[in-house]
């Protein structure tokens, strides 16, 4: 296909724009639900992670404008979510804690992507083999991890047995912004195959998220309605239950009848003596 810059930034841009607003809907829903059980805080961590090399590449590579902001954004958004783990999650560290190491975080990325894009531009585009060979390294890697940090979240679908606490607008946004950075690829004048390679992952590592949670969720909610009416059942059930063949309470013993008056016994005493013998 011919190259045509207006398309791949018309694309790219779309994509851009989706990964960029992809994480607002899980950030809104664990704020709002004060709670982050059934995300997998390695699953936005290694997204944070993955952020910076896939930043070097995308500066070192020369791609259109927003495939370069893009990773920027994913990487600091992805962390930020993750300090909401840590915050909301088991771990329930202080906002305060969450805020400051999101900083340090967010700061020291951004050094070591400036120094690595510092480092290995000028032998890429001097076309030496090792600028070539460490381009396409920070390209695989980015791959790797964006692909590795699924799998913790397919745990917690299992534990689970739904797709619970991640939001599956978050996950539809995510995958249509991989589609749209495919696209802007297909019309670049060198068709980057790493970069397809990891947004095609995006795509379909989302897209399985999405069909579990379209089969998983009906499954989950009937059986949650099952669970409820057994035991709605068995606590109606159990105020009307008599038990077959229990023996009565024995009777309480007569009450002992109470000693008369002295003087009603001595009364009684002189009626039932014999009478007087007549001499």
């Amino acid at each position: 296909m011919p190259a045509n810059a207006a398309a791949e930034n018309v694309f790219g841009t779309i994509g851009a724009i989706c990964w960029t607003v992809q994480l607002i809907p899980q950030l809104h829903k664990s704020h709002r639900t004060k709670s982050t059980d059934g995300l997998s805080p390695w699953l936005v961590l290694l997204w944070g992670l993955a952020g910076l090399p896939l930043g070097v590449y995308a500066i070192v590579q020369d791609l259109n404008a927003p495939l370069i902001v893009q990773p920027q954004l994913f990487g600091a958004l992805a962390l930020a979510a993750w300090a909401q783990c840590m915050h909301y999650g088991p771990a329930r560290r202080s906002a305060r804690w969450c805020v400051a190491v999101l900083a340090v975080l967010l700061v020291l990325f951004a050094a070591l992507e400036a120094g690595c894009v510092f480092a290995l531009r000028p032998a890429y585009r001097r076309g030496t083999p090792a600028g070539k060979a460490g381009t396409r390294f920070f390209g695989i890697l980015s791959s790797a991890l964006i692909s590795l940090a699924l799998l913790p979240q397919y745990w917690e679908i299992r534990r689970h047995r739904a797709v619970v606490g991640i939001s599956i607008a978050f996950m539809a946004v995510d995958c249509a912004g991989g589609v749209f950075s495919d696209l802007s690829l297909v019309f670049k004048r060198e068709f980057d195959v790493v970069a397809a390679v990891t947004y095609s992952l995006v795509v379909l590592l989302d897209g399985l998220v999405l069909v579990l949670a379209a089969v998983l969720n009906p499954r989950a909610r009937r059986r949650a309605r099952r669970e409820a009416e057994l035991a709605e059942r068995g606590t109606g059930s159990a105020g009307t239950t008599t038990v077959v063949g229990a023996e009565a309470p024995p009777a309480a013993p007569p009450e002992k009848e109470k000693d008369a008056p002295a003087h009603v016994a001595v009364q009684s005493l002189r009626e039932t003596e014999p009478p007087p013998m007549m001499v």
